[in-house]
């Protein structure tokens, strides 16, 4: 089933078979071109609302890229649509801003799970239910940080549903629970802030599909107050080039390593 009387993806507007069975998951469309450029063979396929897919090949294998906008909503219908038409692997490649000290801009943060600070995940399970990612994945990218030689910190991660709640809390009528918050995850170590990998980790749980998930740290207000070097970092291309990788060292496990 897709969605009601639609024979094609209600949002993505993809139909069964037409991505491959190992997916990238940009939030922004405008990166879905960039990812597309290390494929064998990108080329364009369609784009509806904010989800743009391009299609490639990687080790002879047919995958995908597909941006998911901004958030959990919208990344879980991603999710739910492309595994109707056959995706069962995705690598989500963000953004995220860094929390611990030691995260510095530049790095690279692969998720070993995330806070639930979002809600999308609780209309999948309850929230004692941990979002975590597929171990062949976080496995599979911890291994292509090494082959890219990308700086790369691993831990958990703190998923929110509003960017300004975050950056402008005081503003906030609820600054004091923002504060507190806050303050908890910064005592237990969570590495950076993003907004949709709680979603994701719930939504695979949920379709018995994998997906891990590896961020670009743009920056660490953190290191900011503390006074500490915090150059802004735009250029992905190395959380671009891990999340590659990790989808060509997918393939080759599935094939039982062989190339």
């Amino acid at each position: 089933m897709i969605v009601g009387n639609h024979t094609r993806a209600m949002h993505i507007d993809l139909s069964k078979g037409e991505p491959g069975r190992y997916v990238l998951l940009p939030g922004d469309p405008g990166r879905c071109e960039k990812i597309a450029a290390y494929f064998d063979e990108p080329y364009f396929v369609r784009q509806n609302r904010e989800y743009v897919t391009w299609n490639g090949t990687l080790l002879g294998e047919k995958v995908s890229v597909v941006s998911t906008g901004i958030g959990g909503p919208s990344a879980s219908i991603a999710m739910e649509e492309l595994s109707r038409c056959g995706a069962d692997t995705f690598i989500r490649v963000g953004t995220c801003g860094g929390i611990r000290l030691d995260v510095e801009a530049g790095d690279c943060v692969i998720a070993t799970g995330a806070v639930r600070a979002e809600g999308t995940s609780r209309e999948y399970a309850p929230i004692e239910f941990p979002a975590v990612p597929s171990f062949e994945v976080l496995s599979a990218l911890a291994d292509a940080a090494k082959i890219v030689g990308c700086p790369t910190k691993i831990g958990v991660v703190q998923c929110k549903d509003s960017f300004y709640g975050q950056h402008d809390p005081m503003r906030m009528p609820v600054a004091g629970e923002l504060q507190q918050k806050w303050e908890a995850w910064k005592r237990l170590g969570v590495l950076a802030s993003e907004m949709e990998s709680a979603a994701l980790f719930t939504v695979a749980s949920a379709l018995n599909v994998r997906c891990g998930a590896v961020f670009h740290v743009v920056w660490n207000q953190e290191r900011a107050l503390a006074g500490l070097d915090n150059k802004q970092a735009d250029d992905t291309d190395l959380a671009i080039r891990v999340g590659i990788e990790g989808i060509k060292q997918m393939i080759l496990r599935d094939r039982g390593g062989k190339p």
